[in-house]
């Protein structure tokens, strides 16, 4: 691997223009601006161009402009141990450049800290038309629309990641997004939404284009799964919202402020599936009665919530105990009710709990 300093804005324009397969750009610490928009980037499998810190304990900071990064039309990618800062639009974007049916692809981005975005639709990582991309280790706060927003995403993985003090959520899969995997993240008062399973997308924006997905069951996503992960301070911290199948196990909801779930339908043209096909099992979900609405559930117009599928959640009330039992839209299987999890200030069962068995830190090595 051919591995290049770089020193400056310029040296970094030029170098991620004349990159080949298997170069290796290494930022020096220090200010890099922002405002860098390049396209047609393309590594090789085995020998991805690599963006990162030379010194990931002093890493390359992004500051000041609109947007630090820009990059359409990619593939084989990385990016790594950078600082995105007080953007004006979103921290950063990477796309397929408007060809809808040609995505970027194989895109990795690891340790990237983003942060201090103004409020309204401002995304601290917003991701078009990406193929077979994975996201780790990433830290987000302080962001106005989603901490990773998704446009038409397929096969992707999102693992490790924090959200912290967002918007309107921490993560976002709309658009035609499918199969991917949201797994073993914190949310912590990431946005009154924690995870959008779905949304609400222009129909000119979707990959693939919605011609092209089969009539009478369009979805804006499908098939994901959210899975260890940890959650406090949301409104909600899942919303299904116009989603065709996602499962949702061994995670911790810790004291939601209005509810643990909503069923939601935002698009809502004839050819659109309703909401349907969610699945919640293992979860460990504790409230209180007083932060508490519609028995935990928040059901819009539109969906299917018969379709929906509960199993083996345990459900506190941490105030009112005999209160613990939810109001589902379909019965559950196993559930637990009632019983105090004996949660440690890390948010983990301590010895001798009867929630051992579910929750974010149960989650079997198999998954991961």
């Amino acid at each position: 691997m051919q591995s290049v300093t770089i020193r400056s804005g310029s040296e970094l324009r030029q170098a991620l223009q004349a990159a080949r397969p298997g170069t290796q750009l290494l930022l020096a610490p220090g200010e890099f601006g922002a405002g860098y928009f390049l396209e047609n980037i393309h590594g090789a499998p085995s020998k991805p161009i690599v963006v990162r810190a030379a010194d990931p304990a002093r890493p390359p900071r992004f500051s000041g402009g609109s947007v630090a990064l820009h990059l359409a039309r990619v593939s084989w990618l990385e990016i790594h141990d950078l600082v995105i800062e007080k953007m004006s639009q979103n921290g950063l974007n990477i796309d397929d450049g408007g060809q809808y049916t040609k995505p970027s692809h194989h895109v990795t981005l690891k340790n990237l800290r983003i942060s201090e975005l103004p409020a309204g639709n401002r995304d601290g990582i917003k991701l078009s038309g990406i193929d077979d991309f994975h996201v780790e280790g990433c830290h987000v706060a302080r962001w106005g629309g989603s901490g990773i927003d998704m446009v038409g995403c397929h096969r992707g993985k999102i693992v490790g990641c924090t959200f912290r003090e967002g918007g309107d959520n921490g993560v976002q899969c709309k658009g035609g997004t499918s199969e991917v995997t949201i797994q073993r993240c914190r949310f912590e008062g990431a946005g009154l939404r924690g995870i959008n399973l779905g949304g609400s997308t222009g129909l000119e924006f979707f990959r693939p284009p919605v011609a092209t997905m089969p009539a009478q069951a369009r979805y804006e996503a499908r098939n994901l799964t959210v899975e260890g992960c940890t959650f406090s301070g949301n409104d909600a911290p899942l919303a299904f919202v116009g989603v065709d199948g996602a499962t949702v196990r061994f995670n911790t909801l810790f004291l939601p402020r209005k509810w643990a779930l909503r069923i939601l339908q935002e698009t809502r043209l004839p050819e659109f599936i309703a909401c349907r096909r969610g699945v919640l099992e293992s979860n460990l979900i504790v409230f209180r009665s007083d932060s508490w609405g519609e028995g935990g559930v928040n059901i819009g117009s539109g969906t299917a919530p018969e379709t929906f599928t509960f199993a083996r959640n345990f459900w506190w009330c941490q105030d009112r105990p005999e209160r613990s039992r939810p109001r589902l839209p379909s019965p559950e299987t196993e559930g637990r009710y009632g019983q105090d999890p004996l949660l440690g200030s890390d948010l983990k069962p301590r010895t001798g709990s009867p929630a051992l068995k579910v929750g974010a830190h149960a989650l079997p090595p198999t998954n991961l």
